[in-house]
C-alpha cells in the first residue's frame, strides 16, 4: 500500500496545476452552497418576517446568483477532472499491455478490458464525489457558524459519527473486493481457454468436465460478489446517522435552540443546509467512495504490483555478451495450431552483433511469424530463439530487443513524449537531433511546430501513414536496445527514405538489424538474406542466392520491374 502510495503522490505532484485549477473551479460551485442557507434565513429574518417584501425578495435573487455561480464551476470542474483522470488511464494502459506482451499473462485481458476501465471510472467518481463533499461540508458547516454557532453542536456530532462508521467498513469492502476481483480474472483466463479449444472440447467428449471445472470458477466468483454485496447495510445506516440523524436533531432540539437566540430563518436556513447540501453530499459520498473507492483500491493495487519497481519500456540494455551471435536460432519449428503445416521447420539462423540480415519470401509464408517469434510474441513448438543468448521471452531478451510493426502506433502528447517513450529517463536534445536528421523527421518537425508542439487528436488524425512509421523509427532508434526487428516498418515509406531508414539502423553503434523486406533493394543493402520458401530456406549473400534460389531470382524480377526471362519450349527426351 505504501508503494501505491508513493505512485499516487508522485502523479499528483506531476499534475500540480490540475489540482489547482480543480480546487478554485470547486470553491466557485461551493459558493451557493454558502449562500443558500444564509440567503434563506436572511431572506425571512430581516425580509418577510420583518414585513420587508423588497429585502426578502433581495436575498433570493442573491441565492439564484449563487446557483448561476456554481453551474459555472460544475462545468469547468468537470474539464479539470478529465485533465486528471486520462492522463492517468493512459499510464495503466502502458502497465497492463507491457505486462501482457512480455509475460502472456492470461489476466491481461480481464485487466486491460475490465480493471483499467473500472479504475478509470472509479477515480473519475472519486474525485468528483470527495471533492464535492469537502467544499459542499466546509460551505454548509460555515454557513451554520454563521447563522449561529450552537447550531454545529447539533449538527457536527451525527455528523462526524457517520462519517466514522462508514470509514471503518472501507477495510473489509476493500479485502472482498480483491477476492470478487481475484475470481473475476479467474473465470477471464478459464473461459479464454476454453473458448478457444471447444472443437477440441467436443472431439475428446470432455463437455461435462469442462462444463464443471468451469461452474467452479463462476460459483467462487458468485460468492464473493454476494460477500461485497452484504456490506451495503452498515454503508446504509452510515448514512442515515450522518446524514438523517442531524435533520431529527435541529427539529427536536428547535424549542432549546430558539431560547438561546436562533431566529426562525437560523433554523429554516440550517435545515436547508442539511438537506439541499450536507445530506446529498453525504450520499454522494458514501455511496461513490463505499463501492468504487474500495475498488479503486484494489484495482490499482493489483495493476501496479508487478510493475512497482519496473519502469516503463526496456531496461537498460547491457553490454553484448562475448562469443554469442545478437541473434540465434535453431531447430525453430512453428505451427498455427496442432494439425496445421508448420509455418517454420528446423529454421537455422545466427546474426552476429552488427549484422544486417534481411528475411524476403511471398506473402503469407512466414517472415512476419519469424519476427514475431524472435520478438517473445508467439511461442515456438519446438526449437528456441536466442537474444544475445537469452531466450527470446524472457526479461533479458526484451531489453536488447525492439520491434518495429509495419502500423506504426503514435500517441497523443508531445513529439518529445513519443520519441522518447523507450527511454524513461529521457533523451538529450543533441541525440533527438542527431534521430531527427539520419531518419529524415527534419521537415516533419518543422511542420508539428518542435519537439514540444502538443499533438492533440487533430494532429494525429493529420499525420500520414508514412510519418507515422518515421516516428515509430525514430522511437525505436533511440531506444537503449541493440537489436532492432523492422517488419515491413517502411512499407509506407518511397524508398529513399526506406533506404535512409535502414542504413542508419545498420550504423547504429553496437546495433543490428533485422529486416522483414518487401522491396528487394532492402535485400541488397543487407550482408546476409534469408529466403523463405516453405520449408525450404537458403540464405547467403545477394549474388550467391542469386545462383542457388529460382525464387530469389523471381522475387528480383517482381520487385525489381525488370522484365523476366521468357519460359523456354519443352525439348524432346
Amino acid at each position: 500500500m505504501s508503494d501505491l502510495s508513493r505512485l499516487g503522490a508522485r502523479f499528483l505532484l506531476r499534475r500540480r496545476g490540475t489540482l489547482v485549477r480543480l480546487a478554485a473551479w470547486s470553491v466557485l460551485e461551493t459558493g451557493q452552497t454558502f449562500l443558500l442557507g444564509l440567503a434563506l434565513a436572511r431572506a425571512l429574518d430581516d425580509g418577510f418576517l420583518a414585513g420587508r417584501q423588497g429585502t426578502g425578495l433581495l436575498w433570493l435573487a442573491v441565492a439564484a446568483l449563487g446557483v448561476g455561480a456554481g453551474a459555472l464551476g460544475t462545468a469547468r470542474v468537470y474539464g479539470a477532472v478529465a485533465d486528471l483522470v486520462e492522463p492517468a488511464r493512459d499510464a495503466l494502459v502502458r502497465r497492463v499491455v507491457a505486462r501482457g506482451v512480455r509475460d502472456a499473462d492470461g489476466g491481461a485481458v480481464s485487466r486491460l478490458t475490465q480493471q483499467v476501465e473500472i479504475a478509470r471510472d472509479t477515480f473519475a467518481g472519486l474525485v468528483m464525489v470527495s471533492r464535492s463533499f469537502v467544499f459542499t461540508a466546509a460551505g454548509a458547516l460555515i454557513g451554520l457558524c454563521s447563522l449561529a454557532p450552537v447550531l454545529l453542536l447539533v449538527v457536527a456530532p451525527p455528523l462526524v459519527a457517520g462519517l466514522a462508521l462508514f470509514l471503518a467498513t472501507l477495510r473489509p469492502l476493500a479485502r472482498r473486493q480483491e477476492v470478487f476481483l481475484t475470481a473475476d480474472e479467474a473465470v477471464s483466463a478459464r473461459l479464454g481457454t476454453v473458448c478457444a479449444g471447444l472443437r477440441d472440447v467436443t472431439a475428446a467428449g470432455a463437455e461435462d468436465a469442462t462444463a464443471d471445472a468451469a461452474g467452479l470458477l463462476v460459483d467462487r466468483e458468485a460468492r464473493a460478489s454476494r460477500s461485497l454485496a452484504r456490506w451495503s447495510a452498515p454503508r446504509v445506516l452510515a448514512l442515515a446517522l450522518g446524514g438523517q440523524l442531524p435533520l431529527l436533531l435541529l427539529l427536536f432540539t428547535a424549542p432549546w435552540t430558539l431560547e438561546r437566540g436562533v431566529t426562525p430563518g437560523a433554523l429554516v436556513g440550517a435545515v436547508a443546509y442539511v438537506t439541499q447540501s450536507l445530506l446529498p453530499a453525504l450520499q454522494s459520498l458514501i455511496h461513490g467512495l463505499g463501492t468504487g473507492g474500495s475498488r479503486l483500491v484494489v484495482v490499482l493495487r493489483r495493476l501496479t504490483a508487478y510493475e512497482t519497481g519496473h519502469r516503463d519500456g526496456p531496461a537498460e540494455a547491457a553490454a553484448p555478451r562475448p562469443g554469442r551471435p545478437a541473434l540465434e536460432v535453431s531447430g525453430l519449428t512453428f505451427a498455427y495450431g496442432p494439425g496445421a503445416e508448420p509455418v517454420l521447420d528446423g529454421l537455422d539462423l545466427a546474426v552476429p552483433h552488427g549484422g544486417h540480415l534481411a528475411v524476403v519470401g511471398p506473402s503469407g509464408i512466414g517472415k512476419s511469424t519469424l519476427a514475431g517469434l524472435v520478438a517473445g510474441l508467439l511461442v515456438p513448438g519446438a526449437g528456441e530463439v536466442l537474444v544475445d543468448g537469452y531466450p527470446a521471452r524472457s526479461r533479458e531478451a526484451a531489453a536488447r530487443r525492439v520491434l518495429i510493426p509495419q502500423e506504426a502506433y503514435v500517441f497523443s502528447g508531445t513529439l518529445r513524449a513519443n520519441l522518447g517513450y523507450l527511454r524513461p529517463d529521457g533523451v538529450p536534445d543533441d541525440e533527438l537531433a542527431h534521430a531527427a536528421e539520419v531518419l529524415g523527421l527534419d521537415s516533419l518537425l518543422e511542420r508539428l511546430g518542435g519537439l514540444d508542439a502538443p499533438l492533440g487528436p487533430a494532429a494525429l488524425a493529420a499525420l500520414s501513414a508514412g510519418e507515422r512509421q518515421l516516428i515509430a523509427l525514430a522511437r525505436a532508434y533511440l531506444s537503449p536496445a541493440p537489436l532492432a526487428v523492422l517488419d515491413e516498418a517502411t512499407c509506407h515509406l518511397d524508398p529513399m527514405a526506406e533506404a535512409r531508414a535502414e542504413r542508419a539502423f545498420a550504423a547504429r553503434p553496437g546495433g543490428t538489424l533485422v529486416v522483414i523486406a518487401h522491396r528487394i533493394s532492402s535485400a541488397r543493402r543487407a550482408e546476409l538474406i534469408l529466403v523463405m520458401d516453405g520449408r525450404r530456406v537458403l540464405s547467403g549473400g545477394h549474388r550467391e542466392l542469386l545462383a542457388r534460389s529460382g525464387l530469389y531470382r523471381d522475387l528480383t524480377g517482381v520487385w525489381d520491374g525488370a522484365p523476366r526471362p521468357p519460359s523456354q519450349p519443352a525439348r524432346p527426351l
